[in-house]
């Protein structure tokens, strides 16, 4: 009896702890000492600790995660009298990356008028924007960003500020963390130290005037504020607007936490009791030598010791050496060190060896600090020319972000060579479940769908992201099959960027024979149109299980897209698809895509459909064209006598589908791209 009278006591003191709790909070102000039983919504990867502890992300790569007070607040009451626009806030916060400095992509407190951010994406838009509503007025977002990254498209100052961003994620005002403490001393603060900061953030309608504040929890709200602008509010904030946190992680990643939080409308938000905040994770720590014992071994040691020891850090220095230079600070943070990257992979060891391609060798890898998978690709660039150049090509196509291609991670540098880290994937790629025995053959669905997901990422590549990419380079090889076996693109080490509305400056001609789109041998220029005549030779070999070209075979069927056109004109279309699927395939489908790969295939580039067509088409939102039988062979595809001479160029190697380069001049396609 007297323990059921000290449970039901309990559950009444709990129930009259939550009731002061919402009576104590009302539309204007509200305070959380943790997020027990705290009022708000949460999407994404964002999480409530049981301890109290508000989780926006942890180190999942490509996650948002967002938290919202649940009911909007009054900001821009258009019939009041009075200023409505003040506000007052402070919270705690903590990045804690997976390893020292290897984190991101950042958080931000949000004034919204919206709390659906389903359009908005990861990196490097912290959750809140896409490419398409960047910087537009019709957002209506104030954001306080705690950042990272320096990321060049927002001409962020460094890798390490606080900014002020209204509609878009370049900041109308910034500046390096730090505080300046009581004697007046400007110290700096690292975000991604793990250690947990205080954060003011308040704003004067009557001054016009936004002041942000920081400090380590322990400190006091320093009497000068990191950032003080005159802003007027007013075109930004609506009537009602919801407040809260969005934040987001990208190729690197770290847990982002929120311990406390206070945020009111009538004054000053009140102070948060620290004693009452929750704990963060506890965090591992590197294991330190004593100074004591580092005192009487370095008294202990003889001159042949210290000669010793010389030597053998020079000749460990000299075997994780890199190539630095000037140009690549602001890379850093895709830049990997040679050193991760030979323990990774066990010393690019022959065991952990995946494929050889046409520029070098791919090595499985295992990043400790990150416990995740990897596959680095070692490619020679002996030339130095346009080395810049491809530097910054590469890490801009580290933010490419679609789920049919394969995240390219970084690089590292170091003599003759060149490292490129990729995401893993696990089946490895298609070209062995065409052809190898090895692996258990596709059936009709899976090999449509890997179709359409190439597709799509090449919809993305051309038309999508904020530039145009040329892959230059599609085929089976180069599309890699993930757990679940979906179809990545992959393998960018000829891809091209370039500005939308404008032509393509490269002149050499690179690729694999049988993809090659017959203009290249004229004009050597690569196009969108290139990339899908590759794309109709690539699905043609999915769906017959043949390479484009098999030297070996009868003269008829050595040109594969020939063939298939052949047996088109005779009415026998389905005898071009693959044996191995022994007739198990949808009919429309399997036409579809076989009279897609002769559309693709056209030798004159205005006759091919684009990539969005090409959806359209898979999609069956549209209907294919017909492909007229009175043409000749020789005037719409790659001719026999065409193909024939690239094959004569590369007698050994256009069966096993090698990739080339056919410039004689000294470029870095060349030299291993």
């Amino acid at each position: 009896m007297d323990m059921l009278l000290t449970s039901l006591f309990s559950v009444i003191v709990q129930l009259f702890s939550i009731i002061l709790l919402v009576l104590a909070q009302d539309e204007n102000q509200f305070i959380y000492n943790g997020f027990h039983q705290a009022n708000l919504q949460l999407d994404g990867s964002a999480k409530i600790l049981s301890n109290g502890l508000l989780q926006l992300t942890n180190t999942s790569k490509q996650q948002t995660g967002h938290a919202f007070y649940r009911l909007p607040l009054k900001f821009n009451t258009s019939s009041s009298s009075t200023p409505s626009l003040s506000f007052s806030t402070n919270f705690i916060f903590a990045m804690v990356p997976v390893a020292p400095s290897f984190g991101g992509q950042g958080m931000a407190f949000t004034i919204s008028p919206s709390t659906d951010f389903s359009q908005a994406t990861s990196s490097p838009y912290i959750g809140l924007f896409n490419s398409s509503n960047l910087g537009l007025s019709s957002n209506h977002v104030l954001a306080i960003e705690l950042d990272p990254v320096k990321n060049p498209q927002f001409n962020d100052r460094d890798e390490n500020h606080v900014g002020i961003d209204v509609n878009s994620l370049e900041s109308v005002n910034s500046a390096p963390a730090s505080y300046i403490d009581q004697e007046g001393k400007n110290t700096s603060l690292k975000l991604l130290s793990g250690n947990a900061m205080h954060i003011w953030i308040d704003y004067d309608e009557a001054e016009k005037l936004l002041n942000v504040s920081l400090a380590l929890t322990k400190n006091s709200k320093p009497k000068k504020p990191l950032l003080s602008t005159r802003i007027d509010l007013s075109p930004v904030l609506l009537d009602f607007m919801y407040v809260g946190f969005s934040a987001s992680t990208g190729t690197l990643a770290s847990d982002q936490y929120i311990l406390g939080w206070s945020f009111s409308k009538i004054g000053q938000a009140e102070n948060l009791e620290i004693s009452k905040l929750p704990r963060l994770p506890s965090q591992k720590k590197s294991e330190e030598i004593p100074v004591q014992l580092l005192i009487v071994l370095l008294s202990a040691v003889t001159v042949v010791l210290i000669t010793i020891i010389s030597v053998a850090y020079i000749i460990r220095r000299k075997k994780y050496e890199e190539i630095h230079e000037d140009w690549e600070i602001e890379y850093g943070p895709h830049r990997f060190s040679y050193k991760n990257l030979y323990k990774a992979t066990k010393g690019f060891k022959d065991k952990e060896l995946l494929g050889t391609g046409g520029f070098g060798k791919v090595y499985r890898g295992k990043l400790p600090a990150a416990d995740s998978q990897i596959a680095v690709k070692r490619v020679s660039h002996d030339s130095r020319q346009g080395l810049k150049e491809f530097v910054a090509e590469i890490v801009s196509m580290g933010r490419l972000g679609h789920r049919n291609l394969v995240q390219l991670l970084g690089y590292c540098r170091r003599k003759g060579e060149l490292l490129l880290v990729y995401d893993y994937m696990h089946n490895g790629s298609l070209d062995k479940f065409l052809y190898s025995n090895e692996k258990p053959n596709l059936h009709w669905s899976q090999r449509y769908q890997i179709l359409r997901g190439v597709a799509s990422a090449l919809l993305y590549l051309h038309e999508e992201w904020e530039q145009v990419v040329l892959h230059r380079d599609i085929k089976a090889s180069n599309v890699l099959l993930d757990a679940d076996l979906n179809g990545r693109l992959g393998d960018f080490g000829l891809a091209r960027l370039y500005d939308h509305g404008t032509n393509p400056q490269t002149t050499h001609v690179v690729g694999t024979v049988g993809y090659l789109a017959p203009e290249l041998s004229r004009t050597g220029k690569a196009t969108t149109s290139t990339d899908v005549f590759a794309y109709g030779a690539f699905i043609l070999e999915v769906a017959c299980g043949r390479r484009p070209i098999q030297h070996q075979a009868p003269d008829e069927e050595t040109i594969l897209v020939d063939w298939v056109f052949d047996c088109w004109k005779r009415g026998e279309i389905l005898n071009a698809s693959d044996p191995r699927l022994e007739g198990d395939y949808a009919v429309e489908e399997m036409e579809l895509v076989l009279k897609l790969g002769m559309l693709c295939s056209q030798s004159k580039p205005e006759s091919r459909p684009s990539m969005r067509q090409v959806m359209q088409y898979l999609d069956c939102d549209a209907v294919l064209p017909e492909i007229s039988s009175d043409s000749a062979n020789i005037n719409m595809f790659l001719t026999g006598e065409e193909a024939s001479r690239l094959i004569m160029s590369f007698p050994s190697s256009f069966e096993q589908g090698s990739t080339h380069s056919f410039s004689s001049s000294d470029s870095i396609l060349i030299a291993g791209r």
